[in-house]
């Protein structure tokens, strides 16, 4: 079985993150993709408003009904700062046999080799990149042929995706703008219902 593995902070779930992930599991032909919301990211600052909860029912509403989308909670039950090594690890141990994919945007997939234990990552997953909306994929295309040469393997998909940011989804809701169009409907009504980013 061939699988997606998607983290992130998920704060929150919007749009483009399910582009992204639809597109690598339609044009890669994965079997199912994991979607994962950080306990707390070694990337980003905790969010005090939101709780890891919240955004993993947030990811849940998202995906709702698709049945190849799985959520897990494995970072939010280790607590503590989420690495990608470690999330790995505990996959490739539930799923062994299986070929894990992980799914990056382009900011991601040009940084992957300056995370925690790279090496590991690299041996247990395909990184997989997709440019920015409006972006060319030259850079990506020579990052993956850096990340070739230590030892990984990579999937670069010349196809671009819807471009927003869970910030500009934040920032929104704290000026009272709408929303729609930028998050599944389920969870505009969730973060609307909650109060949350207010």
């Amino acid at each position: 079985m061939k699988i997606a593995v998607f983290g992130g902070s998920f704060n929150p779930i919007h749009n483009g993150h399910i582009q992204l992930v639809n597109t690598f599991t339609d044009n890669l032909g994965l079997d199912r993709a994991i979607i994962i919301p950080a306990y707390v990211s070694p990337f980003k600052e905790k969010d005090k408003y939101v709780t890891p909860i919240q955004r993993y029912e947030m990811c849940r509403l998202a995906f709702e009904g698709d049945e190849k989308a799985k959520i897990s909670d494995i970072e939010i039950k280790r607590k503590g700062a989420s690495y990608t090594y470690m999330t790995l690890e505990e996959l490739s141990e539930k799923y062994r046999g299986d070929e894990l994919f992980l799914i990056t945007g382009a900011d991601m997939f040009m940084s992957v080799h300056t995370w925690k234990h790279p090496e590991i990552i690299f041996r247990l997953a395909t990184i997989c990149g997709i440019p920015r909306e409006g972006e060319g994929i030259s850079s990506l295309k020579k990052q993956a042929e850096r990340l070739e040469k230590i030892g990984a393997r990579t999937e670069i998909l010349d196809i671009s995706i819807l471009t927003v940011s869970s910030t500009e989804i934040r920032n929104k809701v704290r000026n009272g703008e709408s929303i729609s169009g930028l998050v599944p409907r389920a969870v505009e009504y969730y973060i609307s219902k909650n109060r949350l980013y207010i």
